[in-house]
């Protein structure tokens, strides 16, 4: 019988049915105890100031960068390869994006393509930990503070994964993580953003909740970004068992790294001084590889195995953004959005269930 392994799964159980029961059972189901509570205790997870509960990854970011003053007139440097939220959340501020390439072995922001980018109006820095891998935020980090600018983590990808010792959402002077379904950790849609300043955080509270000073008085135009008791409860159990999700993605990275060994793929390097958390595992397929992707991916189909390209198109690329002049031709990027595949490396995934897709991607060998 053919398996059926999903390329990602979320993982929900009866623990986080109870907790939404409960909230729901309480009739305080918007922004409320719940919400305070699980921004108290990430906060602590992630050894920031303050954390700050949002109804999504894309209204994280889209507040962050209210918040650091991006608006009209300004450009924000993002990486080409990422998800398109990146950019688009620079858009919604009025501002630019400018796009950087990546490295091609991390796949992460480029510290140099960054600081040929850099203008008089360039106001800020999103740096991507892509797939779970941190980006160099010590080499960025200079470059922004050469020049004054706001660095900002776009962690969405990267729940509980560290640089240098140090969590993700604690690395520079705003991080934006995202709780989609099939994030390292959920609450069905959900966003937090982290920081140390106090004066940045109060601003992020006052521009999620309408611009609301107080009930009531609005002192600026914000937006109904709030996160839900339903979401925080949820995300209260995954929290809990984030550190398990992990330990058994990384447990799944190393099993695939081991036994793709010799495929002719080209398996995920780990930058030193890093912990990748495994969000995606990701492969890239060199030039000679006997399969072109299509045919990759659907023989694996076949076999029951899922698999996906993240990302096919590079945002400079992408229609809404192909007049942007000012931005640089990202040849990695764009190598990248042609050569990768990722396979499945959830915590669902089985020791069996790996066995059984290396031995596919084995016998693809003579193809």
């Amino acid at each position: 019988m053919t398996p059926d392994i999903p390329v990602a799964r979320p993982l929900v159980g009866e623990e986080e049915v109870a907790a939404v029961a409960r909230v729901l059972r309480s009739g305080m189901l918007a922004q409320g105890s719940d919400v305070t509570e699980f921004e108290s205790r990430f906060t602590e997870y992630c050894g920031a100031r303050h954390a700050i509960g949002v109804n999504s990854g894309t209204a994280a970011l889209h507040a962050a960068l209210l918040a650091a003053g991006v608006g009209p007139g300004d450009t924000v440097v993002v990486p080409a390869f990422t998800f398109f939220a990146t950019a688009s959340s620079v858009s919604m501020c009025g501002a630019t994006p400018l796009f950087a390439d990546v490295d091609p072995r991390t796949f992460n922001i480029d510290p140099e393509s960054v600081r040929d980018l850099l203008r008089p109006d360039t106001r800020a820095v999103i740096g991507v930990h892509l797939f779970g891998q941190p980006f160099d935020v010590g080499a960025v980090r200079e470059v922004c503070d050469d020049r004054g600018l706001v660095l900002i983590e776009d962690a969405a990808q990267a729940h509980g994964a560290e640089y240098q010792g140090k969590r993700a959402g604690s690395l520079a002077d705003l991080a934006c993580f995202s709780f989609y379904p099939t994030k390292n950790m959920t609450t069905g849609e959900g966003g937090m953003i982290t920081t140390d300043d106090d004066a940045l955080a109060e601003r992020v509270r006052l521009l999620i909740n309408h611009g609301q000073s107080r009930k009531y008085l609005h002192s600026a135009i914000g937006y109904n970004y709030r996160m839900t008791n339903i979401a925080a409860a949820i995300g209260l159990v995954q929290l809990d068992r984030l550190r398990g999700f992990n330990e058994r993605r990384i447990h799944n990275a190393r099993y695939l790294d081991r036994h793709l060994a010799g495929t002719g793929l080209i398996t995920p390097y780990v930058a030193p001084g890093v912990r990748h958390v495994y969000h995606q595992y990701v492969v890239r397929l060199p030039a000679g590889y006997p399969l072109a992707r299509d045919a990759f991916m659907s023989t694996l189909a076949e076999r029951g195995i899922g698999t996906a390209v993240h990302y096919p198109i590079p945002v400079n690329r992408q229609p809404v953004y192909q007049s942007i002049s000012e931005s640089a031709p990202c040849p990695v990027s764009n190598d990248l959005a042609a050569s990768v595949v990722s396979l499945p490396v959830h915590p669902s995934v089985t020791d069996e269930e790996l066995a059984y897709i290396c031995d596919a991607v084995q016998g693809l060998r003579g193809a």
